[in-house]
């Protein structure tokens, strides 16, 4: 198939990698702007970008499709299919009705749950026992197209980075699938009814809440894991120092919610407790606990904030 592909993080790449391979002629790849990145702020192009012009793909970065120009070059690519995944702009119809058999999109969750913008973080925060990819038939509404497809795998003690990786390249596996044979995936649509949304982590949702139960504080962490990271504040020499927390499991112990109960570092939460396994100071490279006292021993009966 002539296809016009769109995406733009690393959880893309497997996809456009995926679609080349299997023979298919991508007419143009669409992506979102290079970003300032690192110390020097320099313009660094997309995970997407970067993989498109090294396999020799035509990269067009429009800042909006909105614009009659835009909507016009991207129909005279002549496209049976759009393949999106993370492509973080939104489609106008013109766009969405524009290739043959519309645009499909590689969505990370079982849909209706979690539509939107942050689906794997907020399955794993959630506690659900198991998350997939949804193949679907893009619309105006946010993530509310008909499905064509789903394939699940279990949630587990995965962390958001570990699952990310994994149903990457389940998405990529199934939308070669589906592409080899549509008829063969009839659309069905969506229980609006069922639907729970996925709003984007806001920052301020990471800081832990010792209140919480243990379980919930566990998920919380696996859900920020490796990015923006659940964390603590520490008193330190210099005033309170944040501490990201990227790996814990439950553990026994009870005491005051934030309160330290022991030279491993296990810590009471509302119900239960958590033993941090891997943590990370500011301007500091995470670490495994031990490693983590050693350089910032922490004493039982302090409370975290």
């Amino acid at each position: 198939m002539r296809i016009t592909f769109m995406g733009t993080p690393d959880f893309a790449v497997p996809a456009l990698v995926a679609l080349h391979k299997a023979g298919h002629d991508i007419a143009c790849v669409y992506t979102q702007p290079p970003r300032p990145a690192g110390r020097g702020k320099k313009l660094r192009p997309s995970a997407v970008q970067a993989k498109a012009e090294e396999l020799g793909m035509l990269v067009r970065s429009p800042k909006s499709l909105k614009p009659d120009e835009a909507k016009a070059e991207f129909a005279a690519l002549g496209a049976d299919v759009a393949v999106v995944a993370a492509y973080g702009l939104i489609l106008p119809q013109a766009v969405l009705d524009a290739p043959t058999h519309g645009c499909i999109n590689i969505h990370a969750s079982i849909l209706p749950r979690w539509r939107g913008a942050a689906p794997i973080h907020r399955a794993v925060m959630a506690g659900d026992a198991e998350t997939g990819v949804t193949i679907m038939q893009m619309e105006l509404g946010l993530d509310t197209g008909p499905i064509l497809h789903i394939v699940c795998t279990p949630v587990d003690q995965k962390t958001t980075g570990q699952l990310t990786e994994e149903l990457a390249a389940m998405g990529a596996a199934v939308i070669v699938e589906v592409l080899a044979d549509l008829p063969a995936f009839p659309a069905q649509v969506q229980d609006d009814s069922v639907a729970i949304y996925a709003p984007k982590i806001d920052k301020t949702e990471a800081r832990i809440d010792w209140t919480e139960s243990a379980e919930a504080i566990e998920n919380k962490i696996r859900g920020l894991a490796p990015f923006p990271g659940a964390w603590f504040e520490l008193e330190g020499t210099n005033g309170p120092e944040r501490v990201k927390l990227l790996l814990a499991e439950e553990a026994d112990g009870s005491g005051a919610p934030g309160e330290v109960l022991g030279a491993d570092l296990a810590i009471a939460c509302g119900t239960g407790a958590i033993l941090p396994l891997r943590l990370q100071r500011a301007g500091k490279p995470a670490m495994d606990r031990d490693d983590f006292l050693r350089g910032r021993p922490i004493e039982a009966g302090v409370r975290l904030t």
